[in-house]
């Protein structure tokens, strides 16, 4: 039996990120039973779909956070309409980004429906994850014995 060197690279995931994709396994999923447009070929493909998610996600929430901030500095008129409208453009674009994306890696094998499919699913993965982190993050209390 090999002996796991610890001098080797390991992938860092937070738990978070582990529950977030549980989180999106179980949302896609109530998804693909009861909305048509949203369909996966199998349960190994919408876990995969929803890693995929958590990937595109991530990284459409960081862009946001960049032009939410740029919106908070701008001073002029112009500043602010142009930081709104790429804060429209990266909340409107990021459903075409996760449809092209699922798209390219899975083709046919997964839909996640239309544009406004899409957008619930989007909206409905993001407020199950915030709630499933205020709910597991949500300060414990020992029962009381009466």
């Amino acid at each position: 039996m090999a002996d796991i060197d610890d001098r080797s690279p390991r992938l860092a995931v937070s738990g978070a990120a582990i529950v977030d994709v549980f989180v999106y396994v179980v949302v896609l999923n109530l998804f693909v039973e009861f909305v048509p447009q949203v369909l996966t070929e199998s349960f190994t493909l919408s876990l995969l779909t929803a890693v995929l998610l958590k990937c595109v996600l991530e990284i459409v929430v960081v862009v946001k956070i960049r032009v939410k901030e740029r919106f908070r500095r701008a001073t002029t008129p112009v500043e602010k309409v142009v930081a709104g409208f790429l804060l429209w453009a990266v909340l409107f674009g990021s459903k075409f980004v996760v449809l092209e994306a699922v798209d390219i890696v899975f083709g046919s094998r997964v839909s996640l429906g239309g544009f406004f499919a899409v957008s619930l699913l989007i909206v409905i993965l993001m407020l199950s994850r915030s709630a499933v982190r205020r709910l597991l993050s949500a300060p414990h209390t020992a029962p009381t014995d009466n």
